[in-house]
């Protein structure tokens, strides 16, 4: 059972890289130092004078949008003293170029942890990104400066959108074993053909036991993780089962299995915002507030259609009604740089809300959304991944029911 980080991880640091570090006019090799003097070389062991110790890594780059470049490669351990006599040994970690190195620069905020399985993680952000806030709380690591900080990795259950985040870094962070007892039951229902998401999210709700209305922020996070976990024990049989009997009428059908690949990671990215959308749909109707779901014939100025409208798209266009009676929802498990797109869905109302389950964004975002009138929802246990001043402004789920029940009242 994956609980927390520290059941993936056995350790980890972090920096903000030098000109040393990254810049390869600054520097002889590709090297980075410093990791003993926070105790990382007890992971990585202490190669003698004619010794070095390569490691498998994945390595990330994550750009400021949250877009992911991995590579697998491998990085060398050793002493670069190694050559000098009476000298104390230096150890540094040597990185070859790669897709991932080529865009790493002068103070980027750059992760390495070491796996249980002995191989590495080396993940590189610009500064200030939501990424490195993310990965500090999920690692549990101050702001370092230019020199390694050593991580103080919680004990704390891995919130979902963490998850998420390992996941999309290449990290395996849900137990599919979680849901074994539930895969003949999925399979009795479905086949092996995947079923509508309505449908997948309908079942996880059916197998959970959360309550809306006591606690609409665990039933959201509770649902979510649920369906996600039946969902990965379901593709998994369905993937392996394509991948034994191959593809195209050889099986060894190169386009066939690309073409295979890409619906599976398309399938994975699309299936999460819908089923978003499909939980909080139903918080709201358990709630009983009185909502409409934009799509044909619900509309806003230039065609635009908000993810949700409270209490119906007919009372935003009544300009009878004062804008403060009507909410517009946008809906998107991360925020990057789409969340601008719901400024622009209803000229009417100057604030427009979004919720999330994007965890850590920085403050400069969100001091730009707050800029312009744009308030965040995000599940309560979320909350813990911002800052004080950001906890204090974020709303939760429940907040948002009540809000809305007061001046929409009930459906």
């Amino acid at each position: 059972m994956l609980d927390s980080v520290s059941d993936i991880f056995e350790g980890a640091a972090a920096k903000y890289l030098s000109a040393v570090d990254a810049d390869r006019s600054r520097s002889n090799q590709h090297e980075i130092g410093g990791l003993p003097s926070v105790g990382f070389k007890r992971y990585l062991g202490e190669p003698g004078k004619n010794d070095e110790r390569i490691f498998p890594c994945l390595m990330a780059y994550i750009s400021d949008s949250g877009e992911v470049e991995l590579c697998r490669d491998h990085v060398t351990w050793y002493d670069s003293r190694r050559n000098v006599v009476h000298r104390a040994a230096e150890y540094r970690l040597y990185y070859k170029d790669n897709p991932v190195t080529s865009q790493i620069g002068e103070g980027d905020f750059f992760l390495i942890a070491k796996h249980k399985d002995n191989s590495l993680l080396l993940i590189f952000t610009p500064p200030d990104s939501p990424a490195e806030y993310q990965l500090r709380h999920l690692f549990g690591i101050s702001r370092p400066g230019q020199r390694f900080s050593a991580a103080n990795m919680p004990e704390a259950k891995l919130l979902l959108p963490l998850r998420l985040l390992l996941e999309e870094i290449g990290i395996s962070a849900f137990d599919e074993a979680t849901a074994e007892n539930d895969l003949d039951l999925v399979l009795s229902r479905f086949g092996d053909a995947f079923p509508k998401t309505a449908v997948f999210s309908s079942l996880a709700r059916e197998l959970s036991s959360f309550s809306s209305t006591d606690d609409p922020d665990a039933a959201l996070l509770g649902w979510m993780e649920r369906e996600e976990a039946l969902f990965r024990a379901y593709e998994r049989h369905v993937v392996q089962r394509q991948l034994r009997e191959g593809f195209g009428s050889g099986g060894d059908d190169v386009d066939a299995f690309i073409s295979f690949s890409l619906s599976v990671q398309n399938r994975r990215k699309s299936r999460v915002g819908h089923a978003f959308e499909n939980h909080l749909s139903q918080i709201f109707a358990e709630n009983a507030l009185p909502f409409e779901k934009g799509g044909a014939g619900r509309v806003t100025e230039n065609n635009s259609k908000p993810d949700f409208m409270f209490p119906s798209f007919g009372a935003y266009h009544d300009a009878s009604l004062t804008p403060d009676s009507v909410f517009l929802l946008g809906a998107k498990t991360t925020c990057k740089d789409r969340w601008r797109q719901v400024l622009a869905e209803g000229d009417r109302l100057q604030v427009k809300y979004l919720a999330t389950l994007e965890a850590g964004i920085s403050m400069t975002q969100t001091s730009e959304m707050r800029s312009k009138q744009l308030q965040l929802i995000i599940p309560d246990a979320v909350h813990s991944t911002y800052n004080t001043e950001q906890q204090r402004w974020l709303l939760t789920l429940a907040d948002f029911v009540r809000l809305v029940r007061e001046r929409c009242g009930n459906g």
